[in-house]
């Protein structure tokens, strides 16, 4: 792409982002990313998330999702349940919230997980993750699927016998078979599109609820 077609394409998209209403509600409620209206769409129909709770944000920065989860958790300002976030990624602190900065299939960070839960399986996974895709259909496939399936591992050794994991994946070449692994290990499996998510993204968020054989 030409450097004056960059411009172009760069200057559209600050144009459609500026203008775009969740943005603007964002900024407006004080969350970090527009982000967050899709995880509340997605509560408001599946009553996923409720007080109470432990729930863990897979990739979580900037934060949005784990924003929306702790006013989702409070009652009277304060909040009933627990909330982990772990990313790869620095994150600003946001209140209530367990911030692990790491790599969660490090067995370093795990024990840091497992030393804060005390025993305690989760009740919700959630999974915002997105790879940098390169383009590359095939290569951009194996890395949504990758992402799904560390998502899915993480699943299947913390999750409670009738948790649910929420996470973003893209319709590609390999979607199909990412349902058919959720399939595998959950009894309930449903795709959601928000209206958050733009119309021209190919991104879809699959909901998982109830592990069968009770997990790993």
């Amino acid at each position: 792409m030409s450097s004056a077609k960059k411009n172009r394409f760069s200057k559209a998209w600050l144009n459609t982002h500026l203008n775009d209403p969740y943005v603007k509600l964002a900024q407006r409620e004080g969350y970090r990313a527009r982000a967050a209206y899709k995880l509340k769409e997605i509560d408001d129909i599946e009553s996923l998330l409720h007080p109470g709770q432990v729930v863990v944000d897979l990739g979580s920065a900037p934060g949005s999702w784990s924003q929306y989860v702790r006013n989702r958790l409070a009652r009277g300002g304060a909040v009933q349940g627990t909330i982990f976030a772990l990313d790869l990624l620095p994150m600003e602190a946001v209140a209530d919230v367990h911030f692990l900065q790491g790599d969660f299939r490090e067995d370093a960070v795990l024990q840091q997980l497992e030393a804060l839960l005390a025993g305690r399986k989760v009740d919700v996974v959630l999974s915002d993750m997105a790879p940098n895709l390169s383009g590359i259909a095939s290569a951009d496939a194996a890395r949504i699927e990758h992402l799904s399936e560390l998502a899915l591992d993480f699943a299947r050794r913390w999750l409670q016998p009738h948790g649910a994991l929420l996470i973003k994946t893209f319709h590609g070449s390999l979607y199909s078979q990412i349902v058919q692994q959720f399939k595998q290990t959950f009894r309930q499996v449903k795709a959601i599109k928000p209206k958050a998510s733009r119309d021209k993204s190919a991104e879809t968020f699959l909901l998982a609820r109830e592990l069968k054989d009770g997990g790993g």
